[in-house]
């Protein structure tokens, strides 16, 4: 897509990785913002790609449904699949799919074994592209943010973009 800025690439270690999630401590999390960020995320996706993807936010405690779309048409239903893998990884380990990915090298067996998962390591995605939305002052993540359709680092990376973004704005209107 011309005229737009490239993604950038994500952190290659787990301590960078944990860094920068760390760094995305929202000052509040609401319904409201979940439709800023999902239209924000959908916007950024049709700039930098052609190619359809998937959009979900959730909340950790009921993983009640606050934002669901696909950036362009062509998603199938493989693309909520993975959605539902991911958001599984975060919301039970606290951390981002792509720090999942780093640690384990992308291996779903040496993950598997780690966490005596057994028949239910099917259920987690260790790719990247979910991460969890933490808001100051509470302890865990309050949802996770779920971008499935585009390479792993590129899923990850638009949402910590997204978030990066949400958060200036944020800064400025509480100015």
């Amino acid at each position: 897509m011309s005229g737009s800025k490239p993604l950038g690439s994500p952190p290659t270690t787990f301590d960078e990785i944990i860094t920068e999630e760390q760094s995305l401590t929202l000052p509040h999390f609401t319904s409201d913002d979940a439709f800023a960020l999902g239209t924000a995320l959908r916007t950024r996706l049709r700039q930098v790609t052609d190619r359809p993807a998937v959009i979900n936010i959730v909340l950790a405690n009921n993983q009640q449904l606050l934002f669901h779309a696909t950036s362009r048409p062509g998603t199938v239903p493989e693309n909520d699949n993975w959605v539902l893998r991911k958001r599984n990884l975060v919301l039970r380990f606290g951390f981002s799919t792509w720090a999942a990915h780093v640690v384990f090298e992308g291996n779903e067996e040496k993950f598997k074994e780690r966490f005596q998962l057994g028949e239910k390591a099917g259920d987690y995605a260790i790719h990247g592209g979910g991460v969890p939305l933490r808001v100051k002052g509470v302890e865990g993540p309050v949802g996770a943010i779920v971008v499935s359709g585009l390479a792993q680092e590129e899923d990850h990376e638009v949402i910590v973009e997204c978030l990066q973004a949400f958060l200036a704005s944020t800064a400025s209107q509480d100015v």
